[in-house]
C-alpha cells in the first residue's frame, strides 16, 4: 500500500525513488487538491530523506496528466465565500503562489529529478515536468505536450510562463503559450522542451540511468560561499552566468521578439482576450528577474485573470459546459444506449460528403446516395481527398484509407438503404425535394431506426409531415466543414419523442462531436442568431458606411470573420433563397429588413452569389493563396457616404454583438433554446460568437442586464425595432437577474438542495 492517495511510491536499491501518478477512479490524472498535496508530501520526503538520491516522476496511465481540474479552479475563482473582495483576491493569489513555490521547492531541493512521460502532458501536467531537471517522453504518436490554458481564458499558472522561456527562449516559448499549441514528442524534443524520445517500455529505465549518471557527475559551486550542488540537480537558470536563450527583453534580439509579439497580439486579438495580454506581460516582466520573483509575477497575473469576468465566462463555456454537453448532459434518462451501425445519407453535396466521412471514420457503414452516380462518387471523393491529405502529413496510412473508403457506398439506388439505423437527409433547402426523398427512404429504415434532417432553416415539424412516424423524425444540423466543426444542433419537432432525441445524441457521441438541443423554429437557434450578424453588416452598408470600416469593426468584436466576407462564404444566393422561402411561408407577416434589397440586387441583378463563384461583396481569387478584395463597384449597389470620421466604432461593435445576444435572449424566451449551456456553447462552436465573451447570454450577464437593456433601447431609437429588448430581458433587468443565476442547471440543483 502506498502512503499517498494518488501516487505509488517506491525506492530501489540505488536510492532512486519512483513516484507513479495514478489517480483512482479517473481515466486521466489531473492536478486536484488531493494530488497536489500528495506531490508536495513526496517532494518533502525526497528532499529530507538522505537515503533517497533522486526521483523519477511518471504515470500509471497512458497519459501523464491532462492539467488542472478546471471545475475546482472555477469554483475557487472568487477566492471562497465570505470576507471582503480584497481578502478573496489575497486568498486566490496565495493559492496560486503555493503551487508555484511547491514546484520551485522540487527543482531546488538539491537532488536530480526526472520526468518519465508515457503520453499526453498538458497545462499543469507539463508544468510539473518543466520543474524537473530532465524530461523523457515515450515514442507515443498520440501524445501531446503543451500549455493550452490560453484557449480557455487562462495562463499557465504553475511556472509555465517562466520556465519555458528560460528553457527555449522567449521567441520559441511565446507562440506556444499564447496560442496554446500542443506538440508531438518529436517536435517537443526538437524544440528543446524534452531531453529525449524513447521507447515506452524503456522510459523509467532511461530516466533512472540519467539520474545515476548525474549522481556520479560534476558539481557546481553556487557563489563564493555557497554550497556545491550536483549539476544534474540544477536547472539552467539556477546556474552561474546563465543567460536566457536568444536574449532578454532589453537585448537586441530579445527586444525585437517582444515588440513583434505585442504588435501581432493586438492585430489578432484586438485586446479582447486578457489571457494573451497577461501572458505577454508575465513573460516580459518575469524573465528580467530571478525565478522566484518571476513566479510571483506569474501568480499575480493568474490571480487577475481568475477574477476577470471574461476568463470566468470562457472557462465556464469552453471547458465546463462543453464537457458536460459532450458527455450527454441533455440526453433523456431511461433510454437504453443505442448505436448506429449502418447510416444512410441523402445528398452527396458538401454537407452529405462531410457527414459520410466523420461517420465512416467512427466505424459505421455509410450509404451515400444522390440522384446520379457521378454526384454520389464526387461526394465519396471528398473523403478520399481528406485521407490523402492525412497520409501526406503522416497522420494516416494507405491501409486506413482503403478501410475507411470501403465503408462508404456511393449509390443512386434507394434499395441500398435497406436496414439503415439512421437516415440523414442533406439535400437542397427546398421543402418539396426534401419531402420526396423522405418518402422514398422511409420504407428502407430498420425497425427502431430514426430519420434526421440536416436542414439549417426549415421547421422540422413541417418537414416531418412527409414521414409516417413524426415522433421518430428529428433535426440533425451539421456545420460546414463537417470534419472540422465540433457542433451538432439537434432540433426537436413538435412530435419528436425522447427516445428519438436520445438516439440522435448517441449518434453524435459516436462521431465525437458536441450536441446542443433546441426546439423547432424557423432558423432554429444557430442559423437564426447567426443571420443577425451578417444582416447587421449589410444594414450598415445600407446606411452608407464604408465597407472596409464594417469589416474591420466586425473583426474587432472577436468574431472569426467580418460580416460581408462571411456572407460570401455561406453564399449570398442561399440567404436570398431562404428569404424567399420565408416570405412565401409567412406572407403578410414577413417584415423586410434593410439587408433584403441589397442581397436581392447582388444576386438577381449582378449575379454575385458569393465565394463559390468568385464574386460577392468581394472579388475572390481564382488561384489558391491569392488575396480577396472588396468589390470596387459595390458603390453601384449602395453609395458609401460615411467614413471613419462619421461613425462611432464602439457603437458599431455593440450593434454586432448585441443584435446576436438579443436574438439569443428571444430564443430563450420563446423556449427555442432552454439551457444556458446550449445557448452559449452553441453560439461559440456553431457560428464563432466572440469566444472571449463566453457566449451571447454570458455577454448579457457580463454587461449587466439593466445596462444591456438600456443600451438596446438607445439602439432601437436610432436603428429600429430589431434592437428592442424582449419582455424576458426587461423582467430580468428589473429584478437584477442574470441568465446564469436564474436559469443555470447547476444553480437550480443547488437551490433545490437548500
Amino acid at each position: 500500500m502506498s502512503d499517498y492517495e494518488n501516487f505509488g511510491f517506491e525506492v530501489d536499491g540505488d536510492g532512486i525513488a519512483v513516484a507513479t501518478w495514478d489517480m483512482p477512479n479517473r481515466s486521466m490524472n489531473v492536478l486536484s487538491q488531493s494530488s497536489m498535496k500528495d506531490l508536495s508530501d513526496i517532494i518533502e520526503k525526497v528532499a529530507s530523506d538522505d537515503a533517497i538520491k533522486g526521483l523519477v516522476i511518471t504515470s500509471g496511465k497512458g497519459a501523464f496528466c491532462a492539467g488542472a481540474d478546471l471545475s475546482m479552479m472555477s469554483s475557487n475563482s472568487g477566492g471562497g465565500s465570505g470576507g471582503s473582495e480584497q481578502d478573496k483576491v489575497k486568498a486566490l493569489y496565495e493559492n496560486n503562489l503555493a503551487f508555484n513555490m511547491q514546484l520551485r521547492r522540487m527543482e531546488s531541493c538539491g537532488k536530480p529529478i526526472a520526468a518519465a512521460i508515457p503520453g499526453t502532458a498538458l497545462g499543469g501536467g507539463l508544468e510539473v515536468t518543466l520543474a524537473c531537471h530532465a524530461r523523457f517522453v515515450a515514442d507515443n504518436p498520440r501524445a501531446q505536450l503543451g500549455l493550452p490554458e490560453s484557449k480557455v481564458g487562462l495562463l499557465p499558472g504553475g511556472g509555465g510562463t517562466q520556465r519555458l522561456p528560460r528553457m527555449i527562449g522567449s521567441a520559441g516559448a511565446l507562440p506556444l503559450i499564447l496560442q496554446g499549441t500542443a506538440l508531438s514528442p518529436e517536435k517537443a524534443a526538437a524544440a528543446g522542451i524534452v531531453n529525449k524520445v524513447v521507447a515506452g517500455d524503456k522510459l523509467v529505465d532511461e530516466a533512472k540511468a540519467w539520474i545515476k549518471e548525474g549522481l556520479a557527475g560534476e558539481t557546481i559551486k553556487l557563489g563564493k560561499r555557497g554550497p556545491e550542488v550536483l549539476a544534474a540537480a540544477l536547472q539552467p537558470w539556477d546556474r552561474p552566468k546563465y543567460r536566457i536563450p536568444g536574449g532578454g527583453p532589453h537585448d537586441k534580439n530579445g527586444g525585437s521578439t517582444f515588440t513583434m509579439a505585442n504588435a501581432m497580439l493586438n492585430k489578432t486579438t484586438h485586446q479582447n482576450y486578457p489571457a494573451q495580454q497577461y501572458i505577454l506581460a508575465a513573460v516580459y516582466e518575469g524573465v528580467q528577474v530571478p525565478i522566484e520573483a518571476g513566479l510571483r509575477i506569474e501568480s499575480r497575473y493568474m490571480t487577475k485573470l481568475m477574477m476577470d469576468p471574461r476568463s470566468k465566462a470562457m472557462i465556464r463555456s469552453l471547458f465546463l459546459s462543453m464537457q458536460e454537453l459532450s458527455k450527454g448532459a441533455r440526453r433523456p434518462q431511461g433510454v437504453d444506449k443505442w448505436e448506429v451501425k449502418k447510416l444512410g445519407i441523402l445528398g452527396a453535396g458538401m454537407m452529405g460528403a462531410g457527414i459520410a466521412y466523420v461517420s465512416a471514420k467512427a466505424g459505421m457503414d455509410v450509404v451515400l446516395l444522390d440522384r446520379d452516380q457521378a454526384d454520389a462518387d464526387k461526394g465519396k471523393s471528398y473523403s478520399e481527398a481528406l485521407l490523402d491529405k492525412a497520409i501526406s502529413r503522416g497522420k494516416s496510412t494507405d491501409e486506413k484509407k482503403a478501410a475507411l473508403l470501403g465503408k462508404i457506398k456511393a449509390t443512386t439506388d434507394y434499395d441500398d438503404l435497406e436496414g439503415c439505423d439512421l437516415v440523414i437527409e442533406a439535400v437542397f433547402e427546398d421543402r418539396g425535394i426534401k419531402a420526396d426523398v423522405t418518402k422514398k427512404a422511409e420504407p428502407k429504415i430498420a425497425k427502431g431506426g430514426i430519420y434526421g434532417s440536416n436542414t439549417s432553416t426549415l421547421p422540422i415539424t413541417g418537414l416531418a409531415e412527409a414521414y409516417s412516424k413524426p415522433a421518430e423524425f428529428i433535426g440533425i444540423h451539421f456545420f460546414s466543414p463537417v470534419d472540422k466543426m465540433q457542433l451538432v444542433e439537434i432540433i426537436m419537432g413538435e412530435q419528436t419523442n425522447d427516445e428519438t432525441l436520445a438516439k440522435a445524441m448517441d449518434y453524435v457521441a459516436q462521431i465525437k462531436k458536441t450536441p446542443i438541443v433546441v426546439n423547432d423554429s424557423r432558423g432554429f437557434y444557430t442559423s437564426r442568431c447567426f443571420g443577425t450578424y451578417v444582416s447587421e453588416g449589410i444594414a450598415m452598408l445600407a446606411e452608407g458606411i464604408e465597407p472596409a470600416i464594417i469589416e474591420n469593426v466586425g473583426k474587432m468584436t472577436g468574431m472569426p470573420m467580418p460580416p460581408l466576407a462571411l456572407n460570401d462564404e455561406v453564399s449570398l444566393d442561399l440567404g436570398y433563397k431562404v428569404r424567399q422561402q420565408t416570405k412565401k411561408d409567412l406572407g403578410d407577416k414577413y417584415v423586410e429588413g434593410p439587408a433584403d434589397k441589397i442581397v436581392e440586387e447582388m444576386v438577381v441583378t449582378h449575379g454575385r452569389l458569393g465565394k463559390k463563384v468568385g464574386k460577392g461583396f468581394y472579388d475572390w481569387p481564382a488561384e489558391k493563396g491569392g488575396n480577396k478584395r472588396l468589390w470596387p463597384d459595390l458603390h453601384k449597389v449602395v453609395e458609401h457616404t460615411k467614413t471613419i470620421d462619421d461613425v462611432d466604432t464602439d457603437e458599431l461593435k455593440n450593434r454586432f454583438l448585441f443584435i446576436q445576444a438579443l436574438e439569443a435572449a428571444r430564443c430563450f424566451e420563446e423556449e427555442v433554446v432552454t439551457d444556458v449551456r446550449d445557448a452559449d456553447v452553441g453560439a461559440i462552436l456553431g457560428w464563432g460568437y466572440a469566444p472571449w465573451s463566453g457566449g451571447p447570454l454570458s455577454l448579457i450577464d457580463m454587461t449587466g442586464t439593466d445596462k444591456f437593456v438600456a443600451e438596446c433601447d438607445k439602439l432601437a431609437q436610432k436603428y429600429g425595432d430589431r434592437f428592442k429588448p424582449n419582455a424576458l430581458l426587461r423582467d430580468m433587468a428589473s429584478k437584477g437577474d442574470t441568465f446564469y443565476s436564474r436559469f443555470n442547471p447547476a444553480a437550480k440543483v443547488a437551490a433545490a438542495a437548500e
